[in-house]
This record gives structure tokens, C-alpha cells and sequence, in this order.
């Protein structure tokens, strides 16, 4: 991926990983749209700082993609790289019937929701000059967080998916990139862990991960040194280790 010059839309762009990455790439020579679900954010956002627009989009509701995808089309249409990085995190209890719905709510926005986006805005981007498709997954993708499962199953989904994507694109010849962004606890509000002294800090983060894409700009996973343990656990032979260490046993 080349660091400037693109035109980038971020869902989830309102806050956390989203909003820190669009700021850094708009300060890097790139156009930016940021996209949320909440109006007011975006136009703080927009106001705060000239030059990054602003989409309303909640990722869980295909006909707001469907919307979001004719407006991009018409008005950036030199769109080369989609972020998908919107997502949800929160604690599920499995022997609770209400988990459900907590379940359900982490797969329409998590996955569908980024499967949809892929689907949807994919094909503006094949032909286009240095396209990318970014996916935020997490470290959780490898090892889950017995709290939060389907968060974590989603995220290995997300890797799944990335992995096929990747081959069916090169296979095609489509001329897009797929680049998995693979991050460990980053303080943010997820997951109410903004001052967690066990997460990462997020300018931290963001450094790191930003420089290894310029390090390795064909890159098709980006991991961050607080995260290798827990990417590697299966290859280390650690795997039991780690998730005995995850789950707090």
C-alpha cells in the first residue's frame, strides 16, 4: 500500500482505531472519508479538521451500504482503498438466553458487515491504481477472549475471509491489494479499555502499525509486537499457554 496519495474510506472512523488511522492519513497527503453511524461525530470530526469528509453508515444495515456505496461512487470517485474496520466488543455470557442478541449483534457488524462492505464497494476499486482492501481483524482472531466469544470467532472469521479474498483477487488479476491489520488490546473505548495499563496505547498503535507499512508496503498482515505472541500461539506451540494467560486461569 502506498502511504499518500489515496483516496480512503474508514468505517468505524469515528472513534478509536478508525478516527486515529483517518487522522494520520489524512496528515500523510491523502483524502479521507470517515464513516459512522452518528451524524454528530462525523460533523465534529469535519469541522475539527478541514479536508476529511464525512459518510453516515451503519455497516449492520445492508440498504445504509447500499446508500453509502452510490454516494461514494458519485462524489470520490477515485476511491482506492476501503478500511473496514468498524466493529463492536462486548462481554457475552453463553449460559445467559440474552447473549443471543449480543451474539447476533457481533456478527451482523463484525462480519457481515464487513463482508457486505467488501461485496458493495469492491467493485470500485478493481482497475483502480494502487487498490486496497483493509481489513481490522484483531489478535483475538488467533487465540479468542473466553469473554467475549463471538467477538473473537468473527475476527477468525475476518482472517478466514481475508486469506480467500486475497487469493480469489491475485487469482483474477484484479489488481487489489488485502491487507490484514491484526491489532492486540489497544486503548480505546471497545471495550471501556481506554486506561488500561494491559493495552496498548492507540498513538502507540497506530506508529507502529503505520511504519511497518511503509517498511513493507506489499505486506499481507500487519502485526504489532504486542501482538505477535498471541498471532503466533499455534505456530510457537503456545497456544495452550496463551489462552490460559487470555482467559485470566
Amino acid at each position: 500500500m502506498k502511504m499518500t496519495g489515496n483516496t480512503i474510506l474508514i468505517t468505524g472512523g469515528t472513534s478509536g482505531i478508525g478516527l486515529g488511522l483517518a487522522l494520520r492519513l489524512h496528515e500523510a497527503g491523502n483524502k479521507v472519508i470517515v464513516a459512522g453511524r452518528r451524524k454528530e461525530l462525523l460533523d465534529d470530526i469535519t469541522a475539527e479538521h478541514p479536508g476529511i469528509d464525512a459518510l453516515v453508515l451503519d455497516v449492520a444495515d445492508p440498504d445504509s451500504i447500499a446508500r453509502a456505496r452510490e454516494t461514494v461512487a458519485a462524489s470520490h470517485s477515485g476511491l482506492n482503498v476501503l478500511v473496514n474496520n468498524a466493529g463492536i466488543m462486548l462481554p457475552e455470557n453463553l449460559l445467559d438466553p440474552a447473549g443471543l442478541q449480543v451474539a447476533e449483534d457481533h456478527v451482523a457488524t463484525n462480519l457481515l458487515g464487513t463482508i457486505r462492505m467488501t461485496y458493495a464497494f469492491l467493485p470500485l476499486l478493481v482497475g483502480k491504481d494502487d487498490a486496497v482492501v483493509v481489513n481490522v481483524t484483531s489478535a483475538l482472531a488467533f487465540v479468542p477472549f473466553p469473554i467475549t466469544p463471538t467477538y473473537s470467532a468473527t475476527k477468525a472469521a475476518l482472517h478466514s475471509f481475508s486469506d480467500s479474498l486475497r487469493i480469489q483477487l491475485t487469482g483474477a488479476d484484479a489488481g487489489v491489494q488485502v491487507i490484514e491489520v491484526v491489532p492486540p488490546g489497544v486503548r480505546t473505548t471497545l471495550m471501556g479499555q481506554q486506561d488500561s495499563d494491559q493495552s496498548m496505547p492507540l498513538d502507540d498503535f497506530l506508529t507502529q502499525a503505520l511504519d511497518l507499512l511503509r517498511e513493507k508496503p506489499d505486506a499481507k498482515e500487519i502485526v504489532v509486537e504486542p501482538a505477535r505472541f498471541i498471532r503466533d500461539a499455534v505456530a510457537t506451540g503456545t497456544y495452550d499457554d496463551v489462552l490460559a494467560v487470555i482467559s485470566g486461569s
